[in-house]
């Protein structure tokens, strides 16, 4: 059975403190090469302007700038402490002039039509207050072909990859955030029922043991 999903904040991560701590466990995450940099690509997400929706302090971005040619990142991020920090790593990365950041909210994206070639996120679908506008957000500002790629946890995780997880996250204040986000993750029979519903016709939801996978093409 499993539990009904508790909805988390959908501020993101503020607050200069708790942003410098999750920049440390993210820049860990990329050392251990565990970023879906790779998954990202494969899925055909290689060419042109790429949007990613709630980026942290960016390393999964700026991984996948780095391993492209000719493409270019805008990142659109509610919290403004983390666009502070994601700044700092976007020049440690020599990649100002193929970065841009942007303060907004996803539901409601400061974006033309048909802007962008691809768009992912990780870790930002649970937060999502309104997922269907979300969704149908990204269909406006994609180019026809335009191809998504989103990655985040499941609720119905087995107890045992939950525990791992907890272990996984060292820093003490974040472990109750990976909680409160794993209550507020989907299930796979969720996410496919609200893509069903969203403007996307070509679309495949898959999932892992830590998480679900979402692919489109508009």
């Amino acid at each position: 059975m499993v539990k009904p999903r508790i909805p988390e904040t959908d501020q993101g991560v503020q607050g200069e403190f708790i942003v410098e701590i999750y920049d440390k466990m993210s820049r860990k995450f990329r050392d251990r090469k565990l970023l879906q940099t790779n998954q990202i690509i494969k899925a055909g997400l290689t060419h042109g302007l790429a949007l990613e929706i709630g980026p942290g302090p960016g390393y999964l971005g700026l991984e996948w700038l780095k391993k492209t040619d000719k493409t270019n990142l805008m990142l659109l991020e509610i919290s403004p402490d983390m666009i502070t920090f994601a700044k700092k790593n976007t020049r440690e990365y020599g990649f100002e002039s193929r970065v841009k950041y942007v303060l907004g909210n996803a539901l409601i994206m400061p974006f033309n039509d048909n802007m962008f070639n691809s768009l992912f996120t990780s870790a930002s679908l649970h937060e999502w207050s309104h997922p269907n506008k979300v969704f149908n957000e990204i269909h406006r500002i994609l180019k026809p072909g335009g191809r998504f790629y989103i990655t985040d946890l499941r609720r119905d995780m087995n107890p045992v990859v939950k525990c791992i997880m907890k272990i996984m996250v060292k820093e003490k204040e974040l472990k109750s955030g990976l909680i409160s986000s794993i209550n507020a993750a989907y299930t796979i029979e969720e996410v496919r029922s609200i893509l069903d519903k969203s403007k996307f016709n070509d679309h495949k939801v898959t999932q892992s043991v830590f998480g679900l996978d979402l692919t489109g093409v508009k």
